[in-house]
Formats: C-alpha cells, sequence, structure tokens
C-alpha cells in the first residue's frame, strides 16, 4: 500500500502510512524495491523527503538486481532527488548493479547531462574506465 502510494507521489496518504506502527517504510515488495525506490521513478521529492527522515528506511538498499533508490533517479533523470540522495553519507554514489552498471552510467545512457554533472565526479568505475 505505501509503495503505491509512493509511487503515485500520494504525499498524504504516505503521510497517515507511516503513522500507522504497522507499516514497514522500508518493506521491500518481491522484487526487492522499497517505497522509496518507488517514489524516486517519478520524481516526488516530498514522497522521497518523508521517507528519508525516517530511521528505519535505508537509503542505499538495492533490489533484486542490485538497483538502489539513486540508480532509479539517475536512471531517470530527477535532478532533485538525485541531489537529495547523493548528499547524503549513506548512499554510495558509485554502486554498480548486478549487471555493472552504475548510477551515473544509467543516467549518462538516457541522456540525462545535469544528473551526469552531479555524479561523475564521484564514478569510480566511470573514470577508470576512461583511462
Amino acid at each position: 500500500m505505501l509503495s503505491y502510494a509512493a509511487l503515485n507521489g500520494h504525499e498524504g496518504v504516505v503521510k497517515i502510512l507511516l503513522e500507522c506502527k504497522e507499516v514497514d517504510p522500508d518493506k521491500p515488495d518481491m522484487r526487492g524495491r522499497t517505497p522509496l525506490s518507488y517514489a524516486v521513478v517519478d520524481g516526488h521529492e516530498e514522497v522521497v523527503k518523508m521517507l528519508l527522515e525516517r530511521e528505519e528506511v535505508n537509503p542505499d538498499k538495492p533490489d533484486n538486481d542490485g538497483r538502489t533508490p539513486l540508480t532509479f533517479a539517475a536512471w531517470c533523470g530527477h535532478v532533485g532527488v538525485v541531489k537529495l540522495l547523493h548528499e547524503r553519507e549513506d548512499v554510495t554514489p558509485d554502486k554498480p548493479d548486478d549487471f555493472g552498471q552504475t548510477p551515473v552510467m544509467y543516467a549518462a545512457s538516457n541522456g540525462h547531462q545535469r544528473v551526469v554533472a552531479l555524479l561523475q565526479p564521484h564514478d569510480k568505475a566511470s573514470t577508470s574506465s576512461a583511462a
């Protein structure tokens, strides 16, 4: 339920659900995706902020393919969300997924120039392979 509300950016519903003790704000679905992963896909910054305020939420939690919330944010080109995640010390900006792709690689392949500019200096994989 929380994942659907997060995916659709329903801030009020997310807030109500986060107040329920029985709702786990970091519970993955069968693909390993969390409410945070779903919120970043459509760039719902306010929902992302609400989830990141929760101690239980791991902002670097990979799904079953090793893709983190930052990976999805970079892939989709959501600059504001990328900034929110990238500023955190508990997020690894150059973490590759199970296919060897890093967030900056996804941003580059989709033409998200501003996201690439944000992530490029921190991406060890792309800087070492360019040599």
